[in-house]
């Protein structure tokens, strides 16, 4: 029974090793020019001020709205590949169950747009 597993537990060891020498490999041997310029915080278009301390202040909530609507929005197009692959043996029912979810997701998104989680003012 645990035989069964031994294949996928190499291949996690494997993978693990891998990304633990990569990682291992690019900080001995990849560049490390640190400058005033590299090291000033940037966030999602807000440039800070050079006089101003960036540690301790805090970002607009709207970066972080737009992040989750898109999660939302690209969970939709996770959820419709599979249906649409497997519509024919579906039938009606897949595409009512569908329907549904699409309905939502445009209320979602109407529910968002009337609101102004879309407006980037």
């Amino acid at each position: 029974m645990l035989a069964d597993y031994l294949p996928l537990v190499v291949l996690f060891v494997i993978a693990t090793a891998f990304v633990g020498l990569s990682l291992l490999v690019s900080a001995r041997l990849g560049p490390s020019r640190p400058n005033p310029t590299k090291r000033a915080a940037y966030e999602s278009g807000i440039i800070p001020e050079p006089e101003t301390d960036i540690r301790g202040t805090r970002f607009p909530v709207k970066f972080y709205l737009v992040a989750m609507l898109f999660i939302i929005f690209d969970v939709e197009a996770v959820f419709l590949y599979p249906w649409a692959v497997t519509l024919r043996s579906l039938g009606w029912y897949g595409m009512a169950v569908m329907g549904v979810f699409i309905a939502l997701l445009f209320e979602t998104y109407y529910y968002v747009l009337r609101k102004g989680g879309l407006d980037w003012d």
